[in-house]
């Protein structure tokens, strides 16, 4: 079977016998993380399963702790930085904002994001973005004004004039298996180059469609590429080849 790599999910809230199956869906999956605690249990993760590799983060869409809270953060993240094959994920809070649940300045989510990147580009990582729709140019000034290249946007879904921002910058894009019934999704794929696409699932976010009731797995990404295939109209497995070694190539897997 072709090889896959799950280059975005939260490990970390699976239950143990789960993240023990999961591990066999794919060759390499990238952990991402929601905050100290959960960096703390991906680390744990990391160095029990050989496939799996961790980025370290804070997720925007929570309430952002206290400086107190946030110095442990980033001291944890310079006492673990070789541990890290990346930072993440970290980005901006658009779905609190637009549900009116945003309880702190946006600003401060924009200054620590901020924080992170100058974290990355001092380690030299790549940083995993949380970054849908209208927060995305936001955090291409932050990338740009930073001279960062090395960026993934996990489950992009914005406008065409950001995508075309994201392309000219070399900027990666991952695919869910949301591109099976959705599609903007589609429509993005059709859209961004094979070149600077890479595949995951966010497990174990639930998808809908024809994985309705199923628990999120790896294994849906072979779905995923399949349907990549057919709409860019290139062989199957050229596209799989082409997909594992962007992920490979963007983390410096060794």
């Amino acid at each position: 079977m072709n090889k896959i790599v799950d280059s975005h999910i939260h490990l970390d809230k699976y239950l143990d016998d789960e993240i023990k199956k999961i591990t066999m869906d794919a060759e390499m999956l990238i952990s991402v993380s929601m905050n100290l605690h959960s960096c703390k249990r991906n680390l744990e993760i990391t160095k029990e399963y050989s496939t799996v590799y961790s980025a370290f983060g804070f997720h925007p869409e929570q309430l952002i702790p206290s400086e107190v809270e946030l110095s442990k953060l980033f001291s944890w993240l310079t006492e673990n930085h070789e541990h890290a094959i990346a930072i993440g994920e970290v980005g901006l809070p658009f779905y609190l904002r637009e549900q009116g649940k945003l309880k702190q300045s946006y600003d401060q989510y924009i200054e620590l994001l901020e924080g992170f990147i100058q974290f990355a580009k001092q380690y030299n990582k790549p940083i995993a973005l949380h970054a849908v729709y209208d927060d995305a140019h936001i955090v291409c000034d932050l990338l740009e004004k930073h001279t960062m290249d090395k960026a993934h946007f996990h489950w992009y879904k914005g406008d065409k004039q950001t995508i075309e921002r994201l392309i000219s910058n070399r900027y990666f894009i991952s695919i869910t298996p949301e591109v099976l019934y959705k599609e903007k999704i589609r429509k993005i794929v059709r859209e961004y180059p094979l070149d600077l696409m890479m595949v995951e699932t966010d497990g174990p976010w639930p998808f809908e469609g024809p994985f309705v009731g199923k628990k999120t797995r790896p294994r849906m990404i072979h779905r995923t590429i399949a349907d990549i295939s057919k709409i860019k109209g290139l062989p199957l497995e050229f596209v799989y080849q082409q997909i594992y070694l962007n992920t490979n190539n963007f983390y410096v897997v060794k």
